[in-house]
């Protein structure tokens, strides 16, 4: 049967009852999407430079969650060094909405922190994005 012959033989019942229902999915899809740019999002990012600029970076981690624990939609900020490998560094971050994390992106704090550890990368910044499970 061709695809124009089943789509005949549904009738006007039944096309519109399929279109509808293929709207709602679109609906839920769009739905579910906007849920999670409402979620809390978590932000995990592995900083990783070359020993030279540990002490540096250190200073540089420090001031940038100081600075960012104050901007909009921050809900946690934490800066963590490994204490085995002292040029390793983590950034453990939760934000109100994944928007509220793309602002502080914007901000001329978080632009001068990348700028500023740029030189002493060992390996690019590993900024990975997660929601909470339900």
């Amino acid at each position: 049967m061709s695809r124009n012959s089943w789509l005949a033989g549904l009738g006007a019942v039944g096309f519109i009852a399929l279109s509808s229902a293929l709207v709602a999915q679109q609906g839920g899809r769009e739905q579910a999407q906007q849920g999670a740019q409402e979620k809390e999002l978590y932000v995990v990012t592995h900083i990783d430079v070359t020993p030279d600029f540990a002490a540096a970076t250190a200073k540089q981690v420090a001031q940038f969650a100081a600075d960012s624990r104050k901007d909009p939609g921050c809900v946690r900020f934490e800066a963590l060094r490994n204490p085995d490998r002292q040029n390793h560094f983590e950034l453990v971050e939760v934000w109100r909405a994944r928007k509220d994390f793309e602002a502080h992106l914007a901000l001329e704090h978080s632009k001068r922190f990348r700028e500023k550890i740029q030189p002493g990368l060992g390996s690019p910044f590993d900024e990975r994005l997660y929601v909470a499970l339900e």
